[in-house]
């Protein structure tokens, strides 16, 4: 049945390695869990719900992926997403169930750009150059993210640098090295599943530190109280078009660069870089957004930790409907998820960001025209912390220089499109 529904065997891969995969994804992932309620209790919206919510909302859309697609994309709350949505209901002064409702129209209107292709046809017009360079830019920035969880670098209070080291004399600074060290040991090793061991491994390391503590309860019933409390009405606002249109061009634009980071890291991109199958991924994609509102959980998108899973192996639908009934069972267990501390899944997102490095030796650096907005994209994913702005800098410099060196007609018309529509968005929200 899994042969049949999956195609392991076309895929290099087996059924062992792919649930290998899936747990590597979700346990890379899982903090999303405890995360999310942190970040919506801020508009006001129960904690307690929003773990439910938010287990529910990545549960179904990443299940769909996997048996729709057959690609190891997972999809959740969208980290920066959600705290655009709860400081959202605090500037405007609407109520966390309104709020909810500009993700259920923006989730709408991308999903008709869906279904007319119009959203296949931008990823289309995308030079290779650039693709290479989003997934380059994911990688640097996954690992800059496990470097922070890992306590490698901070944040200093006051004037100074933006980010500087961390001190070896914390213990989660400290778990983290050993944990980097087990999972590079693994990986030398060729070891199935290394980097999902490495994260149990560092769990147990983090233990015996005091970094991880034996959760209050196995079990607990899900509460669902956010369930389809949307307020469509109070969405249809004038004031509210902006909002909408902010979260529209941010989930766009992040969902591309995943997809074609995460897909390129797989090999599923073709040498014209083109994936498969694409609309029926940006399809289940844009409807996730639309069931994260319905759930109350933020819009819910395409995950760059599905890269995680790829990297222990991963390379069918098998992968995402793991990880997917993970989040199901998380409904209940979540106590006992919660024991997985940052120190034991930064190694974990450190290694992932190095693997999807290897696209840049994809990139033709003997073609200033092309090696230069792909630095751009690089350099400012990670230094912004933003997948689409990154996307919008590199774009709108190899539009301009297409145009200086007369090569304009070689590129696409969606990409001065696409260029002037991020200039416009850059100049609004700066």
């Amino acid at each position: 049945m899994l042969e049949r529904l999956f195609h392991l065997k076309e895929n290099h891969t087996d059924g062992r390695t792919e649930v290998v995969a899936g747990l590597t994804t979700f346990m890379t992932m899982a903090y999303i869990i405890f995360v999310n309620p942190q970040i919506l209790s801020v508009a006001g919206i129960p904690s307690k719900a929003t773990i439910a919510a938010t287990c529910l909302a990545a549960a179904v859309p990443t299940i769909v992926m996997g048996l729709y697609t057959n690609y190891p994309f997972a999809l959740a709350s969208g980290m920066g997403l959600n705290a655009a949505l709860a400081y959202l209901a605090i500037g405007q002064h609407i109520t966390w169930q309104t709020a909810m409702a500009v993700i259920f129209m923006e989730g709408l209107i991308i999903t008709v750009l869906v279904l007319t292709r119009v959203r296949e046809s931008v990823m289309s017009a995308i030079p290779l150059s650039q693709k290479r360079a989003i997934g380059v830019g994911i990688g640097l920035l996954i690992a800059y993210l496990g470097m922070q969880h890992a306590g490698w670098v901070v944040r200093p209070s006051g004037p100074g640098p933006l980010t500087t080291f961390g001190s070896f004399q914390d213990k989660t600074a400290i778990v983290a090295g050993i944990g980097l060290l087990i999972t590079l040991v693994l990986m030398a090793r060729r070891m199935h599943g290394a980097i999902l061991l490495g994260i149990v491994l560092t769990t147990g390391i983090a233990w015996a530190a005091g970094l991880a503590r034996a959760p209050e309860a196995l079990v607990g019933p899900p509460d669902f109280r956010t369930f389809a409390a949307l307020d469509l009405r109070g969405a249809l606002k004038v004031s509210l078009i902006a909002p909408i249109f902010a979260f529209l061009m941010t989930d766009f634009f992040d969902t591309m660069g995943t997809v074609i980071g995460v897909g390129g890291q797989a090999g599923f991109v073709s040498k014209e870089g083109r994936l498969p199958r694409l609309n029926r991924v940006l399809l289940v994609d844009s409807l996730a957004a639309v069931w994260g509102s319905i759930c109350g959980a933020s819009s819910v998108t395409t995950y760059v930790e599905s890269a995680a899973g790829v990297g222990a192996g991963g390379r069918t639908g098998l992968t995402s409907v793991v990880a997917g009934a993970l989040f199901l069972l998380a409904l209940f267990f979540s106590p006992v998820i919660s024991i997985v501390p940052a120190a034991a899944t930064a190694p974990a997102l450190i290694v992932v960001g190095f693997l999807m490095l290897a696209l840049i030796r994809e990139i033709p650096f003997d073609k200033f025209d092309e090696a230069f907005p792909a630095f751009l994209t690089i350099l400012v994913i990670p230094l912004t912390l933003s997948i689409s702005r990154g996307i919008g800098y590199g774009f709108i410099a190899y539009t301009l220089l297409g145009v200086v060196t007369g090569k304009w007609r070689e590129t696409h018309p969606v990409m001065y499109v696409l260029s002037v529509i991020f200039a416009v968005s850059f100049v609004i929200g700066s």
